[in-house]
């Protein structure tokens, strides 16, 4: 079909569904439109900004006519800042997009006809539900500087922040104060474009449960800050507990960097599911704390545990999920890239008096073999990878561990449906079961917990004709 637009024409469309990504699915004689902007119901005038053979993508230039599911965004920031997107679609449709989103990968890049998907566990509160929060520095037009998100679509500007909704009152009071700070030091921003200044980022983080708090101030490189300043500033609120500082010296915008105690204990600690946690700048945690509890409850179920089983927890970040399943298993043995979450797992079993689980530093695809010479082969797989999914050997290695079952936590419903039909196709496994779990209300993200089970025959198959590299 020929694209009945071209780049920069604007056509009005009617909005149908929501794409997984959260841009509205619009269609002009069967020719599909991906409008940014565009809610379910909606009539919009969009420009389009990429004609391509088969779709196109624009953005709404005008509401023409709402849907009937469009709401008023109560963020003071809606629409200029580029985090949630959704704020004014109500909440029942949101999830159930979502739902409709899961499934429809699952049909379409995974092959099952008729997939067997669990109603939606929608979140336990729609706002105030983060635990953790990155701000950005950025020279300010009328103030010295500024510190808030960026402006949605663009890298290169930063828009000052009232109040975000996604975080506590605390969360809000604590950048507040930094920026104040910054102000009264007299410390330039750092501006993207130029790649000059000093201040780049704020990194707040949460034990939502314990209410403790840490705060990570980012900089270009030199000390030019007074450091008293900024701990008296931030001890101001009592639940700080830990404040650090990280240098940066690449024009990349990152975070995760190695990290300097400036005061307080290194750690501070979260609870889930009755056991404590703690964690360091960099360690890996589920950003909403009570639905973290949920998803781990869900792994906790699918896993079925009996209290005899040898369970590996892959991407076991640190250890939240592997010490959930603990009590119930002979043994627990987890695996994760990252070096400081895996010192917090280690940690955390000694600091909840957990003795069978043991963590392990290590590239997931190439550590599985070692860790099978170690521990004998796994009886239960709880794996939790990120978005990219269990990517080439990783995928390989664990289809042919040949566990009883898999669990597969998933943040990315496109890279999970590819993965569950590998495993299903090369290695015999049977979805019995997916769960999405709404953890990110007003965004596009959508976490599940997916069951498989091993087909009869299926290791056998794998040893006679599979290859792993």
């Amino acid at each position: 079909m020929a694209a009945p637009i071209r780049k920069g024409q604007e056509v009005e469309v009617r909005i149908d569904s929501l794409a997984y990504g959260g841009n509205g699915v619009g269609r002009l004689d069967g020719f599909v439109v991906f409008v940014r902007g565009g809610l379910p119901g909606d009539l919009v005038r969009a420009r389009a900004t990429k004609v391509k053979r088969g779709f196109a993508e624009a953005s709404r230039t005008a509401l023409l006519e709402p849907g009937p599911d469009r709401v008023e965004a109560p963020c003071r920031h809606y629409g200029v800042c580029g985090g949630c997107r959704f704020q004014d679609l109500d909440y029942a449709r949101q999830i159930d997009a979502k739902h409709t989103q899961v499934r429809d990968a699952l049909v379409r890049l995974g092959g099952f006809a008729d997939p067997p998907l669990a109603p939606i566990v929608p979140a336990r509160s729609i706002y105030r539900y983060r635990n953790k929060l990155e701000y950005s520095f950025a020279p300010g037009d009328v103030a010295s500087l500024v510190l808030g998100f960026h402006r949605a679509g663009r890298w290169d500007e930063v828009i000052d922040i009232d109040e975000c909704l996604l975080t506590t009152d605390v969360g809000n009071a604590v950048r507040e104060a930094v920026e104040e700070w910054a102000r009264a030091e007299g410390l330039e921003a750092y501006d993207q474009e130029t790649q000059a200044g000093y201040l780049r980022h704020l990194v707040v983080r949460e034990g939502r449960n314990t209410g403790q708090v840490l705060v990570l101030l980012v900089t270009a490189p030199g000390e030019r800050f007074d450091a008293d300043f900024l701990i008296e500033t931030l001890t101001g609120f009592p639940e700080v507990r830990s404040i650090h500082w990280a240098v940066n010296d690449r024009p990349a915008e990152v975070t995760n960097l190695p990290t300097r105690l400036l005061w307080g204990e290194p750690w501070i600690e979260e609870e889930l599911l009755g056991l404590r946690f703690r964690v360091r700048p960099n360690a890996f945690l589920q950003t909403n704390t009570e639905m973290a509890e949920t998803l781990y409850t869900l792994a906790r179920e699918e896993a079925a545990l009996t209290g005899g089983e040898r369970v590996y927890d892959l991407y076991c970040g640190t250890g939240t999920i592997g010490l959930a399943l603990a009590g119930s298993a002979a043994s627990v043995w987890g695996v994760e890239i990252s070096e400081e979450s895996v010192a917090c797992a280690i940690e955390n079993a000694e600091a909840n008096g957990i003795a069978n689980a043991r963590f392990f530093a290590g590239n997931v695809g190439q550590s599985l073999e070692e860790l099978g010479e170690r521990a004998g082969p796994p009886d239960v797989v709880v794996v939790d990878p990120p978005r990219a999914g269990l990517a080439g050997k990783a995928l390989r290695r664990t289809g042919a561990l040949g566990a009883q079952r898999i669990v597969y936590v998933s943040c990315n419903p496109t890279t999970l449906a590819s993965d569950l039909a590998v495993l299903r196709d090369e290695y015999g496994y049977e979805l019995v079961r997916c769960t999405p779990v709404d953890m990110f209300p007003h965004t596009p993200h959508i976490e599940s917990v997916s069951l498989l089970t091993r087909a009869p025959g299926g290791a056998e198959e794998h040893d006679a004709g599979v290859a792993v590299e």
